[in-house]
Order: C-alpha cells, then structure tokens, then sequence
C-alpha cells in the first residue's frame, strides 16, 4: 500500500467517524413533520412548551451522539486488527476524539449548546409571561432571537441568552448550513454577555 492510498483510507476513515454520530441530530431534526409548531430559520421562535420541548429533544441527540460514536470505534478497532489499518485508525482516532470531546464537559469543558437548565429558564420565562405580575409588560409575548430572549411587544430582554441551532432546516443552504453546523457543533454564533448568565450555566444538571 502506497503512501497516498493510506493517506486516503485514513482521511476517509476520519470523516466517516466525524460525521457519523453527528448525523442523527443534524438530519433528522430537520424534516418538515419535526418543525411544524416552529417558524422557518432565522425568525425568532416564540416561547411555547413545543420550545421546550424541543431543547430536551436536542439534547438528548447530543448525548446519543456518544452511543453512535461507539460504532466506528468499535469498526476502527476491527479494521485495526484484522483489516486496512490506516482506514481504521482514522476511525478510531476520529470516535475517540469524539467521545473525549463530549465527556469533557463533566470535568470542566465547554457546556453543551442544549442542556436541561436552558429548558427550565425558558419554561419560567413562560410562566411568567402568563403570569399577573409579568417582568416586562401586561401583553407580555416572549420569543427567542439569536442573541437573547425579548418579548415580542414591548422589546425588553427576558434572559440574555443566545440562541443555539435548535434542528430548523437552515435558510443559508444545505451545504452551507451542513458546514456551519459542524464547526460550531450547535452553540450559539454569539457570545452571552451576562457573566451571572455564563456562570449558572457552568452549573447546569446534564
């Protein structure tokens, strides 16, 4: 096997490894029956329990991500052994790096982009938009834009938290999308300004 064959086989490897867990919360959140209580992408979302809803949905792909990674780890260590070594060491360095990268988050890591504490500060906005003594006006209609939550009347933040992808098929293409979604893994494109914010998120039950 030449040099350049092996370099192929390996990259190959490496990107099957990367996409493949990755796969089930890019695809199949975005078909047309997963989006119908939701506007189409960029528009702001209105708080609902759908909202919710759909939070815990994304995060529970997010952590299913390391059982799917379990696959090609398990195929690179096969191939390692028994088959094309530079094809499975490409899978297996890619779905290692893969579940390193998720578990980190225990021991001090970046957070996921969807966590349980996200949903339970948006429920509360909810209710108290629903509420007698609403923090910003009588006609209170909050909605989640890309850098915070804001009621829709009159324009006050709710919650300094920007939004992150949230399975909506993109307005920017499916290549493009594809490619943005994969960089930034689900986080937001803007970074929360509120340190109180960044804390308590720090925090958050996973």
């Amino acid at each position: 096997m030449t040099l350049l064959s092996s370099t192929i086989y390996f990259v190959l490897g490496f990107l099957l490894a990367y996409l493949f867990p990755r796969m089930p919360g890019i695809l199949i959140t975005r078909g047309k029956g997963f989006n119908v209580n939701f506007p189409p992408h960029p528009e702001s979302i209105p708080l609902t329990p759908y909202l919710t809803q759909r939070v815990l949905h994304m995060r529970m792909f997010y952590w299913l991500g390391l059982v799917a990674a379990i696959i090609p780890l398990a195929f690179g260590l096969i191939s390692l052994r028994w088959g094309n070594v530079p094809f499975g060491f490409g899978l297996w360095l890619s779905s290692g790096w893969f579940i390193l990268s998720r578990l980190q988050s225990f021991m001090g890591g970046p957070k996921p982009p969807w966590t349980l504490d996200v949903a339970e500060r948006l429920q509360i906005i909810i209710n108290d938009s629903k509420s007698d003594d609403s923090a910003c006006c009588n006609f209170s209609s909050p909605e989640w834009l890309l850098t915070g939550v804001y009621c829709s009347v009159c324009s006050k933040e709710l919650e300094n938290m920007p939004r992150p992808d949230l399975g909506r098929k993109r307005s920017d293409g499916f290549f493009m999308g594809f490619i943005r979604l994969l960089s930034s893994d689900g986080h937001p494109m803007f970074e929360s300004n509120s340190k109180n914010y960044d804390t308590d998120l720090g925090q958050a039950e996973e």
